[in-house]
């Protein structure tokens, strides 16, 4: 039996939640190199200023008394800027490579969503109006969107798919995930997480597509005219889509 639960602090998850999401990821990736590469701020500094706007951003959302459409999109786009920046330091200034941070990035997040469901007995969504599950939920969609940037990067770098295969590639698992939601009755959960993770490497390689030069395999757009872009569509999309706090796909199937 489902439990009584204060009103989510998180949207309603539909297809605008999705169209959303993955203009803020591609928004993180063209945003994330406009400050470390054209305004040559460099990976640190870059992670730097991300992460510090992205922990006054959680703490602003965690101390909000409901949920707020421009405050939680401030926080995902926060999110996946700083998980750009933050996985080109760790791969390329570290040295960790794609592929080893992508694995330790997947045990991160692993680890988080272990301890959530331990703590709550629950990861869907609707469970997200205390500070507490708030703070399992940012930690988790921080480490994944780091763990996104790292595996498109990954993807269309070391495979030799390239950035415009890549993002096919993401977006067919994508459609795997929405044929699993319709077609059968694997956990809702589980496919929202799924739909999640891999919306960020699409974005990052959606970003990489239009900013990278063209030797590379890019459009060789302006990075800071692309995030703009980008920034106006999410902002018009809040206004002329109005999102409301709801409930997780499942939470009729699932405990709360």
């Amino acid at each position: 039996m489902n439990q009584a639960v204060t009103p989510s602090k998180v949207p309603e998850v539909t297809l605008v939640f999705w169209l959303i999401k993955i203009a803020a990821t591609t928004l993180g990736e063209t945003g994330g190199d406009t400050v470390t590469m054209t305004l040559r701020w460099g990976y640190l500094a870059g992670t730097v200023l991300f992460f510090a706007l992205l922990i006054a951003l959680v703490a602003w959302q965690i101390a909000a008394d409901k949920f707020h459409p421009f405050l939680y999109w401030a926080t995902i786009v926060a999110s996946t800027t700083f998980g750009t920046t933050m996985a080109d330091f760790a791969d390329r200034s570290l040295g960790i490579g794609y592929a080893g941070g992508s694995v330790l990035l997947l045990a991160l997040l692993l680890a988080v969503l272990a301890l959530w469901q331990r703590s709550q007995g629950s990861l869907a969504v609707v469970t997200v109006a205390t500070p507490k599950v708030e703070m399992f939920y940012w930690a988790a969609i921080t480490f994944s969107q780091t763990l996104g940037t790292a595996l498109g990067d990954w993807t269309a770098d070391s495979t030799g798919l390239g950035y415009e295969y890549g993002a096919l590639l993401f977006a067919a698992a994508l459609a795997v995930v929405a044929a699993a939601y319709f077609c059968s009755n694997v956990s809702r959960v589980l496919l929202f997480w799924l739909a999640f993770i891999l919306t960020r490497p699409l974005g990052a390689t959606v970003g990489d597509f239009l900013d990278k030069p063209v030797r590379d395999g890019g459009l060789a757009l302006s990075r800071p005219i692309a995030s703009a872009a980008l920034a106006v569509f999410i902002v018009l999309c809040l206004l002329i889509l109005p999102q409301r706090a709801g409930r997780h796909p499942g939470h009729a199937k699932e405990t709360a």
